[in-house]
């Protein structure tokens, strides 16, 4: 390897002899008709031109052949080194010099080429291996994700396909049982049979619920929700929501709190009611009984309505205040040792598309004081050019503070 390295400096420093002295043969039938200066231009182009291809020490070389070379054969008298006129000998050594600094200048530039070429080099094969990294990582979160995410929908179909089914089968079979002809045995009674045709019908319709809400959050992860907005006030849509879920808040007290002059919106009703019954059947679950469940509904900046449904439960630790809103995820963490919320881990993440396609918020914090949990979520006004109907309800609302249920 030296002995290479030692062949080409050798190479370098005759390529720089034999350009000088190629530069000198051209030029010396011309000396006649051009000046010193062009001359001396010539042979600083020959050093400029080793130094950026072989370097420093090769131009260095090559400006002292170019010199002695420009002495001999271009300053009278010719063929010596004898200089007669002593302007030449100022000539002579601003040449010397002016080589001397471009082959210095043009090999620096040169190897600082080489250095930021190589920089370069190393920082593209750095940013290869990041990118390789960061896409190793992303397919390992992504993996592990989706193995959380299969993990959840299995423990979701597993439970609630699987547990009202169990109760479908048991109540038909029981009821088929019944009907056939066979041995004498106890016959049910009218209210027996009622019940059982109840437990089918309520566990039916949960089956149904189950696949209306796949659907929707099929279609809210598609970009396929389409909303029917009208103008209409928050009350409205509260008392409806409300009303939906008056069989779970019968062991809580519901107070709900309108800020006065609250001005109408302009929203799909029945999809903001989904998300308030989702907010108040989320609270039922871990609130205790006894305790209140308060709904409020107040301005937002930037023309916007906040409703908030505020429980006295256990609380949401801020490191999954994020990962409620994730589909098939069950806030079981967060309840009682003894206490398994049911539910498929859906209405959340429902909520949180339609809040999103009105171009809303939602979040949770603390609740009062600190304790339980206040579930946020905004809603727009509506375009400001649009008018706004008051109809007399909206009017009656306006006279007082606050509303007060339950």
């Amino acid at each position: 390897m030296s002995g290479r390295l030692g062949m080409s400096r050798w190479a370098s420093y005759l390529i720089a002899a034999i350009s000088v002295a190629a530069i000198t043969v051209v030029l010396i039938p011309l000396r006649t008709a051009i000046n010193s200066t062009t001359i001396g231009f010539g042979f600083l182009l020959g050093v400029l031109f080793i130094a950026i291809i072989w370097g420093s020490m090769p131009a260095l070389f090559a400006s002292v052949l170019a010199m002695l070379c420009f002495n001999f054969f271009f300053l009278p008298p010719y063929y010596t080194f004898t200089i007669a006129d002593s302007q030449n000998w100022a000539a002579l050594t601003a040449f010397f010099i002016t080589a001397l600094a471009v082959g210095q200048l043009s090999a620096r530039a040169k190897q600082r080429a080489e250095i930021a070429e190589t920089r370069g080099h190393k920082i593209e094969l750095l940013y290869e291996e990041l990118r390789d990294a960061f896409e190793r990582a992303s397919e390992a979160e992504a993996l592990r994700r989706s193995e959380r995410l299969k993990t959840a929908l299995l423990e979701a179909v597993t439970h609630d396909l699987r547990t009202p089914l169990t109760s479908i089968k048991a109540s038909a079979t029981l009821l088929l049982d019944e009907s056939k002809p066979s041995e004498p045995q106890e016959t049910f009674t009218h209210e027996e049979q009622q019940t059982m045709l109840r437990v089918i019908s309520e566990e039916a319709d949960r089956l149904d619920q189950f696949v209306e809400s796949i659907v929707d959050l099929a279609r809210i992860e598609a970009g396929d929700i389409r909303l029917r907005r009208n103008w209409g006030p928050v009350d409205e849509i509260i008392d409806a929501a409300i009303a939906r879920a008056e069989s779970l808040i019968q062991n809580h007290q519901v107070n709900v709190f309108i800020e006065r002059e609250l001005p109408v919106i302009r929203a799909d009703a029945q999809a903001v009611a989904e998300v308030v019954y989702t907010l108040i059947d989320n609270a039922t679950k871990y609130a205790p009984p006894g305790s209140y469940i308060a709904l409020h509904a107040d301005r937002a900046p930037n023309e916007m309505v906040k409703i908030a449904v505020e429980d006295q439960g256990p609380g949401i630790p801020p490191h999954l205040r994020q990962r409620v809103f994730e589909k098939f995820f069950r806030g079981n963490e967060t309840a009682s040792s003894s206490q398994r919320v049911e539910g498929i881990g859906m209405g959340l993440s429902i909520a949180k598309g339609i809040v999103e396609a009105h171009d809303g918020r939602i979040w949770i914090d603390d609740g009062a004081d600190g304790r339980g949990t206040r579930v946020s979520f905004t809603v727009p006004v509506g375009d400001v050019d649009e008018p706004r109907p008051v109809d007399a309800r909206m009017k009656e609302l306006m006279a007082s503070d606050s509303i007060e249920v339950g």
